[in-house]
């Protein structure tokens, strides 16, 4: 069975590619809302609320951990294979798949992430090794907002005031490098010139965990998705991004507040 996690509704951009790849898959999804937004944790509280989240997956019966959290990439150090008894290929975060995707392209990239992504280096260092420059732009404000279901045009105020401090005529690429912010994607589109093109890693992991698994991970289909504290903005998503799909959500009781 596979177990993504995320700071809230975000990863649904992960999960929902990923069905589409694997639809015979046991997937269950945690979505730490109670404790959301990551992108502005300290590096101690990511790496808590990284260990909590796998082992409550792990609980449940995942064998293969997908971190669709940005945030937490930054968190996985080596130690925490260890410590949750992971073997070797079963965890798949989002820094990896998504600049392997663009290694090699000649496009001027921009990194669009939370504070605590940018301030980790994570991504600029992962590109230095394929030989890539990146630029880099922090949204704190962003994934807040997605999380508690702003409006569009709040979207759009937030995301026009970071890129001002942008020269978008030197970037040909936009990463959105946070799984809430493809949720934002018309706000990114109505911001940014025709000529700029958004990427979102979200469909890039989702395939590389397809490739990796999918012989193994064949079942009866079933997805069950866990939040830490009652959302309706999760609720109305997880209705749009699956209409058809028969699944159950589980509100934790008694989850810790950070």
């Amino acid at each position: 069975m596979i177990g993504i996690f995320d700071s809230g509704l975000g990863g649904l951009t992960v999960l929902k590619p990923l069905r589409e790849l694997l639809p015979r898959a046991d997937i269950t999804y945690f979505g730490d809302i109670r404790n959301a937004p990551y992108g502005n944790r300290s590096h101690e509280e990511l790496t808590r609320l990284t260990v909590d989240a796998i082992r409550l997956l792990r609980a449940h019966g995942a064998t293969g951990i997908v971190s669709a959290c940005n945030s937490v990439s930054a968190s996985l150090s080596l130690s925490l294979f260890d410590t949750l008894e992971l073997g070797p290929g079963r965890l798949i975060e989002m820094v990896g798949p998504t600049v392997a995707s663009l290694k090699g392209t000649d496009e001027r990239l921009l990194l669009c992430a939370t504070s605590a992504t940018i301030r980790s280096q994570i991504y600029q260092s992962a590109f230095a090794m394929v030989g890539k420059d990146i630029a880099t732009l922090a949204l704190p404000d962003l994934a807040g907002a997605v999380e508690r279901g702003a409006p569009q045009a709040e979207l759009e105020a937030i995301v026009l005031s970071e890129l001002m401090e942008i020269n978008i005529d030197s970037i040909d690429a936009v990463i959105l490098a946070c799984t809430h912010y493809p949720l934002a994607v018309e706000a990114f589109r109505r911001v940014l010139p025709d000529h700029v093109r958004i990427i979102n890693p979200g469909t890039v992991v989702a395939a590389r965990v397809a490739r990796a698994w999918e012989h193994e991970e064949t079942g009866e289909g079933r997805m069950r998705l866990i939040i830490s504290a009652e959302s309706a903005p999760f609720r109305a998503m997880a209705k749009q991004a699956f209409p058809d799909e028969d699944y159950e959500i589980e509100v934790l009781e008694h989850a810790e507040t950070a």
